[in-house]
């Protein structure tokens, strides 16, 4: 009950703080340039372009695109934390083969599939507002969506095997295999010429990294409080089951 209502605190003040952060960008934020991104088409666009050369066309970031930027960047970062916390709790499970890791590392994967959910949305917004696309096949992007798939994967993986310990193996191993991606997603444009800005590569204004912060926290604390409110959920449910089975018996 004490977690629970920890975790009913964090939600709340987690939503706040994101709020708090949606409007710290949009009115005290200063504008940063993002450079520009080079597209082989031409866009149906206002933004600024030039000719890159070679049947490429340069353009300006829109200043709106930042804003996306305070939202996007925190889920995304928390999706990646999440779902070492997951692999985590499967490595666990794989060495103990005690049932609470596996459902740890199942809760976690589902506030994995939250995060990247909200991290695919941010995205295509972003990358509609800078570039004029809804998808592009670049290095990140492409990285991300084949960790979405896997994410997705996993919970159709469980839901396929019937036999308990079965499919808590194979629901850890896959987990496990799911974490590898989050860091070559995020290296990933550090290491391959991409379109995608490459995120904490040149310093913050202060009123930048304020409203980015409070995001971060803020998505971080209602990823937590999904996290306590399932397992609590999850535990009352077994309980609920284990009493049940008492009363049949």
């Amino acid at each position: 009950m004490r977690q629970l209502k920890v975790a009913l605190v964090l939600l709340i003040v987690g939503g706040l703080m994101t709020t708090a952060a949606f409007f710290m960008a949009f009115y005290t934020a200063e504008v940063q340039s993002f450079g520009t991104v080079t597209l082989s088409q031409q866009l149906d666009t206002a933004y600024p372009l030039t000719e890159a050369g070679a049947g490429g066309f340069t353009y300006g970031r829109p200043w709106f695109s930042q804003k996306i930027f305070y939202f996007h960047v925190p889920v995304a970062l928390a999706s990646f934390l999440v779902l070492i916390i997951a692999a985590y709790f499967a490595v666990r499970m794989l060495l103990t083969k005690r049932k609470e890791f596996d459902t740890k590392s199942r809760i976690a994967m589902e506030t994995t599939l939250v995060y990247v959910m909200l991290t695919m949305l941010t995205g295509v917004l972003w990358t509609r507002a800078s570039w004029g696309v809804w998808w592009d096949w670049e290095p990140r992007l492409t990285t991300y969506f084949i960790l979405t798939l896997m994410v997705i994967a996993y919970f159709v993986l469980r839901n396929s095997i019937e036999d308990e310990e079965r499919r808590a193996v194979y629901g850890a191993v896959f987990a496990i295999i799911a974490a590898i991606n989050a860091p070559i997603s995020f290296f990933i444009t550090r290491i391959i010429p991409s379109n995608h800005p490459v995120v904490f590569k040149s310093g913050f204004a202060t009123s930048n990294l304020i409203p980015f912060l409070t995001a971060m926290f803020g998505m971080l604390m209602l990823g937590f409080a999904i996290y306590v409110i399932r397992m609590s959920e999850e535990r009352l449910r077994e309980r609920l089951d284990a009493a049940k089975t008492a009363l049949e018996g």
